[in-house]
């Protein structure tokens, strides 16, 4: 596929490992959607769209954020009803159709937006709402039977090769756990058609290929699959069709055989993007962070490794190699019980954020919505949040001084939106990522962490976020990148660190690393 990029993680496309013929018309059509139509108060979110799925097949469904995928979806599912236009599944037309009647007819769906009950266990939250009981009928009818339930879970998480316990709590597991375990869920509902929106946002290559195996298996039962990724890799390795929307319209539909990358982007954007990954060689000055033996007991040990003024140094590793939680120690969310961190030569004893933020250290975490943002305030508010000293006199914000400098953020980093009291809920997931960036830009940074940084957003955005990394870095500023996609760290960082069970296992140059040397290393080979 010119153009594409592979992991290494990367399976035959499910159609083909079970011999079924990729060609839609080749099957049954099991939805069909006409003139879907939906707005919402100042935004029409579908535009007389429609959609094709034939039994059996893996549908992709791709645009940019915003494109109203996800709307489309939760229409189908019940979340939301629409306003114009006609479903049909099996040949039977869904009225008044909600989540209830969405599933009971056999149509699932996992959510890019988790929300998982916390407080609840693995297995509590795979059968919320369908728990066994003790007993068909009488008294024990009202009692759940946990013993049942937790088997059932344990079957369904070996099936996908997962080590977790059906009595854990969720609010124990990482997002990218609670990723797998919604899929887990959709899985166990017996669907005849399985929608996945943007289901390995946050999971690892190793992951993909156990979610991948089981599409196989789905396909080759005649379950349909819409499946909705902003991965060119991802999106040639299972489509069997595409449909690519547009700013809430149909664009194009047809067999993936027909698809380049090239095309597919031009088709989704609406113009060409020279790049996705604009790295640019830079000068790479000074040392400015050091990690030395940093421990966290039953976390990571022993982790070593440095940043200089104008590299981006990608932390790589499969879900669970322990990269985040080192970031979280160097930026002062949590504390180590060993080894150091040193700033421009400087032992640093951090104890808060507040700490790291002083000394010029920022972080972008993977989950922007719940620890980066504050989704119901203003694009001006959120980007002014944590530099509010800057625009203070005494108790009062000096708010020309505030939207002055949000204003030149916006310009800076070209973030689409209406005005500054545009409330950051209603923006796309790219522009949302550039918000976050804004806040931390304001500062005087010396290091910025970037956990997943393009994790959900689109193509397009993706290049833009690409972009301003490698100016940052022509500015002389220390990046470090986690990141879960290989190509993302492969285009971007000048040295890549590769962690395995929460230790560094081995450092490689721009020239040395691929894929493959980067997954023998993440694996546990040398």
């Amino acid at each position: 596929m010119p153009g594409s990029t592979h992991s290494a993680a990367a399976l035959a496309r499910p159609g083909d490992a079970h011999g079924n013929d990729r060609q839609q018309t080749a099957q049954g059509i099991v939805l069909e959607m006409r003139g879907i139509t939906k707005a919402f108060p100042g935004v029409l979110a579908l535009d007389k769209m429609h959609l094709k799925v034939g039994e059996g097949t893996v549908h992709v469904l791709v645009g940019e954020n915003g494109a109203g995928k996800s709307t489309l979806m939760k229409i189908l599912s019940g979340v939301y009803t629409i306003d114009d236009g006609e479903i049909y599944f099996k040949g039977e037309k869904l009225d008044h159709q909600d989540t209830a009647g969405a599933l009971g007819r056999g149509i699932s769906m996992i959510h890019q937006e988790l929300s998982p009950v916390l407080d609840m266990t693995i297995a509590e939250n795979i059968f919320l709402g369908r728990e066994p009981t003790l007993a068909a009928t009488g008294f024990l009818s009202r009692f759940v039977d946990f013993k049942a339930m937790n088997a059932e879970t344990q079957t369904l998480l070996d099936r996908l090769g997962l080590k977790y316990s059906p009595e854990m709590r969720m609010r124990d597991l990482s997002i990218a756990a609670m990723q797998l375990i919604e899929i887990v869920k959709a899985i166990s509902r017996q669907a005849s058609l399985v929608i996945m929106d943007e289901p390995t946002s946050a999971i690892s290559d190793t992951e993909v290929a156990m979610l991948f195996r089981q599409i196989a298996d789905l396909k080759a039962n005649n379950v349909a699959v819409i499946y909705i990724t902003h991965k060119m890799d991802e999106i040639f390795q299972i489509a069997d069709d595409i449909t690519v929307m547009r700013d809430g319209q149909f664009i194009a539909a047809g067999p993936a055989s027909d698809y380049t990358e090239s095309k597919l982007i031009s088709q989704m954007v609406g113009r060409t993007i020279s790049s996705i990954f604009p790295k640019e060689e830079v000068e790479i000055g000074g040392e400015v962070l050091a990690v030395k033996n940093l421990t966290r007991d039953g976390v990571f040990e022993n982790v070593s490794f440095s940043v200089r003024a104008g590299e981006i140094v990608g932390l790589s590793g499969l879900i669970g190699a322990g990269r985040t939680e080192v970031a979280r120690v160097v930026f002062g969310l949590d504390a180590a019980d060993g080894g150091e961190v040193h700033l421009n030569g400087v032992p640093l004893k951090l104890k808060s954020p507040s700490d790291a933020i002083a000394h010029g250290i920022a972080m972008v975490s993977e989950d922007r919505k719940a620890e980066g943002l504050v989704l119901c305030r203003s694009v001006l508010e959120n980007i002014s949040l944590a530099n509010l000293g800057k625009f203070a006199s005494g108790p009062f914000v000096r708010h020309a001084a505030e939207e002055s400098a949000a204003q030149k953020m916006i310009k800076m980093l070209q973030i689409k939106t209406p005005d500054s009291a545009m409330i950051v809920e209603n923006l796309s997931g790219g522009n949302q990522q550039k918000i976050v960036l804004a806040k931390w830009l304001l500062g005087d940074l010396k290091l910025l962490i970037l956990d997943e940084p393009t994790r959900g957003i689109d193509v397009g955005s993706k290049s833009e976020i690409h972009k301003l990394m490698t100016e940052f870095a022509r500015q002389g500023l220390a990046i470090i990148m986690i990141s879960s996609e290989l190509p993302e760290i492969l285009g971007m960082s000048d040295r890549v660190v590769v962690m395995s069970e929460g230790r560094v296992a081995g450092e490689l140059k721009r020239s040395e690393a691929n894929q493959e040397s980067i997954m023998r290393l993440a694996t546990g080979g040398h």
